[in-house]
């Protein structure tokens, strides 16, 4: 059953729903549609599926570009409507058609509705029926297999006994058609119990296994061979000499061991010079400046698309003539096959700048779907128009949803009397503890009180390695050393920083591969037991299409590891070596593409100082390049 149908416009202004389904839905799945779809490039999608408590619906959807409208209809997920798209379109066609721009209630569309409703369900029976009566049973396999009961049995038994040919050319002519309906589940579940009564009985019913490997021949032919391998490995054991076992490092501030710290010990306020040294030296953040993104001329960009839009008009219109008119006279509504051959190319652009191809073949069909339709303005060619709706798709995903202001958000945070918690999360090698500290420089040059939390217990040097950022940087560090549960530490960090006044507290924690799920189940409780306010992923620009398997999955695992029934999953990101790509900077798009998190904070550098943030502009003007 259709549980609803509306017709808005792209400015959300509803025309008409039905009256008469008149069901409530549960939760918000429209608004859930609009965020999640059609504002991030996402509408190429055939549909969407809708879960909230008590409610599981499906949303399809089509548009009407040239007037803007969005028709969608909603039902229940387990009902699998046929109808659904035919009757989509034929909604289209009729309500363009009383379409006034001026008017904002359709209520004499409500039989038009039924009619065309009834009209779709009638049409799907018919095509259920036909397909019914196409393909008849297959008898013959069905006696085979034991499924035909009382008379057909019988004609079995008569068959064997030499009568009835008619069955043997019944069952030669249906060879190869599947079953309709239930019939295809059963005789699959009769030949599967078949295959097992060969396979179980196969000496009761006299099945010879002759042609057939062996097993035990195999058996012991290993459990020959493992023999002479023990034998030899035996006998190399003992002409080899016995190993120096290398002592174990003590990882503490014993004065026995040589603590790492490369300071003059006569020189007195180490840790003020090492302040004023890193001060001098770094100077202020680049999360503070402006990045002036240059407006370069695009006469020669322009010259370039008008000859390749020629070439490739010439080859599907009719030449440069024709091409030529309909960018001079305009085209009456674009069609998917003009659109063709400006998006193959945007697609293979965007795969050059490290987008991947997933994400660039969805952009493009998103982009195609908001076009097709489309009325194509007076002296515009196809492929700027693309270019343009290309332009716009992708700043739509790149631009945040909603505000995350980290310096706002500490004041509030202070206000409340508790400190704002950040984890830096992330695969191995990628970078987290250097820019969790570049992080605690821009942070300190906003006089926030900064402490940071060593919950990386895992890697050997971690600790060493945060403890060194934090000297450098005057900034206090809790730590518990190695083997210790990194919930429990970042638990207690938290608890010092409260007692101490610290306004926020940066927890590191150890790298580990999105595939590893005793590590991802300990990160899980560690977001668990805390509950951060801010989770950064840190990941690599350099990675292209692995950044969307990455991302992917620890959301995913965060999500099913988490004994919370409304798991914390990734709130922003934080892409490192971002100075090394040159034009490559595409895993940005689609890292925010898979995971809908903003991209906050860029790694361009070795110093503190390089930090900054992401310049969408500049970002979209580099892709479409």
């Amino acid at each position: 059953m259709l549980e609803q149908l509306l017709i808005f416009t792209r400015g959300g202004l509803i025309l008409w729903t039905c009256k008469e389904l008149g069901n409530a839905l549960r939760g918000s799945p429209i608004d859930t549609l609009i965020r999640s779809c059609l504002l991030e490039e996402r509408s190429g999608s055939a549909s969407y599926n809708y879960d909230a408590p008590g409610a599981s619906y499906t949303l399809k959807w089509t548009f009407h570009n040239d007037l803007g409208l969005v028709f969608v209809a909603v039902y229940q997920r387990i009902l699998h409507l046929l109808y659904v798209d035919d009757l989509l379109s034929m909604v289209k066609k009729e309500f363009s058609e009383i379409y006034d721009p001026k008017r904002t209630s359709y209520n004499d569309f409500d039989d038009i509705f039924q009619q065309l409703k009834k009209e779709a369900e009638a049409r799907a029976e018919e095509m259920k029926k036909s397909k019914q009566v196409g393909k008849p049973m297959n008898n013959n396999l069905a006696r085979k297999l034991g499924n035909v009961q009382n008379g057909n049995m019988d004609r079995g038994n008569k068959k064997k006994s030499g009568g009835e040919p008619g069955n043997d050319r019944d069952g030669d002519n249906s060879k190869g058609h599947p079953l309709e309906n239930g019939d295809i589940s059963n005789n699959h579940i009769g030949k599967g119990e078949a295959n097992m009564k060969v396979k179980n009985n196969g000496k009761e019913n006299g099945v010879s296994n002759t042609g057939a490997f062996d097993v035990n021949k195999l058996q012991k032919l290993r459990s020959k061979g493992g023999k002479k391998t023990e034998t030899v490995s035996n006998k190399v054991s003992k002409e080899e000499p016995k190993k120096i076992t290398k002592k174990n490092r003590v990882w503490d501030d014993s004065p026995k061991e040589a603590k790492l710290d490369f300071t003059d010990p006569g020189s007195e306020n180490v840790e003020q010079q090492h302040m004023s040294v890193v001060a001098a030296d770094q100077g202020e953040s680049m999360m503070d400046k402006e990045e002036i993104v240059s407006s370069d001329s695009e006469s020669e960009s322009e010259e370039e698309e008008t000859s390749k839009d020629n070439k490739v008009d010439g080859k599907k219109k009719g030449g440069w003539f024709s091409s030529m008119f309909q960018s001079i006279a305009g085209k009456a509504n674009l069609e998917n096959s003009d659109l063709e051959p400006a998006l193959k190319a945007l697609k293979d652009r965007l795969m050059t700048k490290n987008v991947a191809e997933e994400i660039a073949e969805k952009l493009c069909e998103s982009v195609a779907s908001s076009l097709e339709g489309k009325r194509l303005a007076s002296f515009t060619r196809v492929s700027s128009t693309v270019q343009a709706a290309m332009e716009d798709a992708l700043t739509r995903i790149l631009t945040p949803r909603r505000s995350i202001d980290i310096l706002r958000d500490v004041h509030a945070a202070k206000e409340q009397g508790k400190p704002y918690v950040v984890v830096f999360v992330g695969v191995n090698g990628v970078g987290k503890s250097t820019n969790l500290a570049k992080v605690a420089y821009w942070l300190q040059q906003h006089n926030v009180n900064v402490m940071m939390a060593a919950c990386d217990t895992f890697r050997s040097g971690a600790v060493e390695q945060l403890r060194t950022h934090a000297r450098r940087l005057q900034i206090p560090i809790f730590e518990k050393g190695y083997e210790k549960d990194p919930a429990i530490v970042a638990k207690e960090a938290i608890q010092e920083a409260s007692r101490n006044g610290s306004d926020v507290v940066l927890v590191d924690t150890a790298g580990r591969m999105q595939d590893n799920e005793p590590l991802m189940r300990a990160l899980s409780k560690l977001i668990y037991v805390n509950s951060p306010d801010l989770i950064l992923f840190v990941g690599e620009a350099l990675v292209g299409n692995d950044a969307v398997d990455q991302l992917s999955k620890f959301n995913q695992k965060l999500g099913d590891l988490s004994p919370s029934p409304d798991p914390r999953l990734i709130d922003g990101i934080l892409l490192t070596k971002f100075d090394t790509i040159d034009d490559k900077v595409g895993a940005a798009l689609s890292m925010v593409y898979i995971s809908g998190a903003p991209v906050m904070f860029v790694g361009c550098g070795q110093s503190y100082t390089d930090l900054k943030k992401l310049n969408v502009k500049s970002i979209v003007k580099t892709l479409l390049k």
